[in-house]
């Protein structure tokens, strides 16, 4: 699963709600998900350590990436939760573009690397891109310098719809699994969906079984999932 959970605030009474988040994850029968914007504890108040809260209640391992400080005072990033022990994980760190001509607000980003102890190996790799063209021109360098190009998965928030060329390096090297959808699917906002904008991408020694962006209102973004086979 691959899951923008807006810092598991519920998109209609916008409160914070780990119960719920935990149990769409817990229904969908996921054993590993890709979390965006997910905070650390902090000192701000509501900035708790959101990751181990979820884990906890899933009774999974999980990992936090921190991309940023709030304030200087408080983590917010990627996360991982994982059914299967977490052989190794990093915080890779998306460079910040050096000109700064796009519209929207600019946010220094990150890619969770791991290892799941699982079928031999899993490689995992969580990301959330930044919103401006050269944010997302560093990302999709940066994830490409860090692609096994077996046992992979790649997951995240990539804030650009399917038409993208930016996108283009991702899907020359890895199998998009929104092709086994059976209609189109889209993913943002939750309530009333108007693009695509979250992907899972996986190596093409990996089997892609079925895939979906389940009809939940419980985010702003609707969660993808996807089965697959380690071949």
């Amino acid at each position: 699963m691959s899951y923008n959970v807006l810092h598991c605030e519920n998109y209609i009474t916008k409160q914070i709600d780990f119960d719920a988040f935990a149990q769409v994850i817990r229904e969908s029968g996921a054993d590993i998900i890709g979390l965006n914007e997910i905070r650390g504890k902090g000192i701000i108040p509501g900035y708790t350590a959101q990751a181990k809260a979820l884990a906890e209640r899933l009774g999974y391992h999980y990992y936090f990436a921190r991309a940023i400080m709030v304030h200087g005072t408080s983590p917010y990033g990627n996360a991982l939760l994982s059914r299967y022990p977490i052989k190794s994980a990093q915080t890779i760190m998306i460079p910040d573009p050096e000109t700064r001509n796009g519209t929207h607000n600019y946010e220094t980003r990150c890619i969770l690397k791991a290892e799941i102890d699982v079928s031999g190996g899993l490689n995992v790799l969580v990301t959330h891109f930044g919103l401006n063209p050269e944010e997302q021109i560093n990302a999709v360098r940066t994830v490409c310098d860090n692609l096994p190009s077996e046992r992979c998965v790649l997951m995240g928030d990539f804030n650009a719809t399917p038409d993208n060329t930016v996108l283009m390096p991702v899907k020359e090297r890895m199998y998009d699994t929104a092709q086994c959808f059976d209609c189109g699917k889209l993913s943002f906002p939750s309530d009333k969906p108007e693009m695509k904008i979250d992907y899972m991408f996986t190596s093409k020694d990996i089997s892609v079984l079925c895939a979906d962006i389940p009809e939940i209102i419980l985010s702003d973004h609707r969660p993808y999932v996807a089965k697959i086979k380690i071949n």
